[in-house]
């Protein structure tokens, strides 16, 4: 009995992720598979578009045999976080032989090499890495400068293009779970499988297969009809019936006022005590709130090449749940003590008994069950998800608040 192990978002489920489904599970020849998918608020910073049991319910009706929530703590995080926290949960299960990850690349071994260097620091790396610090120019901008520099002489430089495999988001969050594989001293054995179709953050939906970025573009520019090409027949029905039941989609947009309203009226230290908060950077994100009306727009005057706008919407969303670097680093010293089922079919049910018997992690279906454990950390987690849900419904502005709906809502079994 082989298990393949997934991360994604399904933000939303499309073509793109069926492909890497079917083609990973093909190529090794496993027989189950278990998604750990972000939570309510996803990588970049952003509210995801669909809520998180709808997202696990695509995934399901798609192929996928059993969705398990990446706590909110790791979802919303850098990619080296977010893979970090992704990979404790799969190695937790202890029934996972692998994991897949799509790449632009899709070729492990320059993969490899990189996450080798990241892992050794030598100090010909951490020299440049300093020096284009120095410069003004963000880490990740800093390390991949560093990175290309360190192997312009490397016996790979000749067989792949460095340069280019450092500037693809993809390719870049798989190193970072090379990294934590081998940070955690993973058993689960990696591949990769190479991305099709438009990337990661193309809005182009004219290719056979397009991104979840022009997605949710088309959609939101258009309408939902304008989808239905776009993504397999399962995601679209779900999407009609989640625009039906709350007649809009979330986007970071739908915070504007509040986070506004938290930068002028908040504590500047509790400013500063932010993840990702430096150099005065709350002040730099305060002037341009206090001189433009959109979330937009203060993203896009604040980002600099040492301040992307995926670390300036990050720190939106931290702030939105009071989540700082104390917060964080304590929890993330914690091994993985729960998981949280989101969806399964019945083959997810069978891995939930083998995990059950070979695995010492509590199993939440129910989110009120919790509780029995009497357990401070899972308390922990759990206090920042069901912020993090109750936060997201809000940004749908609903006639009639939706609150409290970790415990209102099972997941879904087909």
């Amino acid at each position: 009995m082989k298990v393949l192990g997934l991360v994604a978002e399904y933000n939303p489920f499309h073509y793109g992720h069926k492909h890497h489904l079917k083609e990973s599970l093909s190529i090794t020849n496993s027989h189950y598979s278990v998604a750990v998918m972000s939570s309510s608020f996803v990588q970049r910073g952003e509210p995801s578009f669909v809520d998180k049991w709808t997202r696990s319910k695509m995934a399901i009706e798609n192929g996928v045999d059993l969705v398990l929530e990446l706590p909110f703590v790791y979802s919303a995080q850098s990619a080296e976080l977010f893979a970090l926290g992704a990979v404790k949960l799969l190695n937790s299960l202890k029934i996972v032989d692998f994991i897949s990850f799509g790449s632009e690349e899709g070729n492990l071994e320059p993969l490899k090499r990189i996450s080798k260097i990241l892992l050794e620091e030598p100090l010909e790396f951490q020299s440049s890495l300093k020096q284009y610090l120095s410069l003004g120019n963000s880490f990740p901008v800093s390390r991949s400068l560093a990175l290309q520099e360190f192997l312009k002489n490397d016996s790979l430089s000749q067989d792949y293009d460095f340069k280019k495999i450092l500037k693809q988001s993809n390719n870049i969050l798989g190193i970072e779970y090379l990294k934590a594989l081998f940070n955690t001293k993973s058993t689960i054995k990696p591949i990769t499988i190479k991305r099709i179709g438009a990337n990661y953050k193309d809005i182009d939906t004219s290719t056979s297969i397009s991104s979840a970025t022009g997605i949710r573009n088309i959609i939101l520019n258009k309408d939902i009809k304008a989808c239905k090409e776009l993504v397999p027949l399962e995601t679209f029905n779900l999407l009609k019936e989640y625009i039906l039941k709350y007649n809009k989609f979330n986007t970071l947009g739908n915070y504007n006022h509040i986070i506004r309203y938290l930068f002028l009226t908040e504590n500047n230290n509790v400013l500063k005590d932010l993840l990702d908060i430096d150099e005065g950077l709350e002040n730099r994100i305060i002037k341009f709130i206090k001189e433009n009306n959109s979330i937009e727009e203060i993203i896009s005057k604040t980002t600099t090449k040492r301040y992307p706008s995926t670390r300036i919407q990050r720190i939106f969303i931290h702030l939105l749940l009071h989540l700082n670097e104390v917060n964080l680093k304590e929890l993330y010293s914690y091994r993985t003590q729960y998981i949280r089922v989101l969806a399964a079919n019945k083959k997810g049910l069978y891995l939930l008994n083998k995990i059950k018997k070979e695995s010492e992690v509590k199993i939440i279906t129910k989110f009120a069950n919790y509780e029995k454990y009497n357990n401070e950390v899972i308390n922990k987690f759990l206090y920042f998800e069901k912020k993090a849900t109750d936060i997201y419904f809000l940004g749908l502005n609903l006639d009639k608040p939706l609150v409290d709906m970790d415990y209102y809502t099972t997941p879904y079994i087909k």
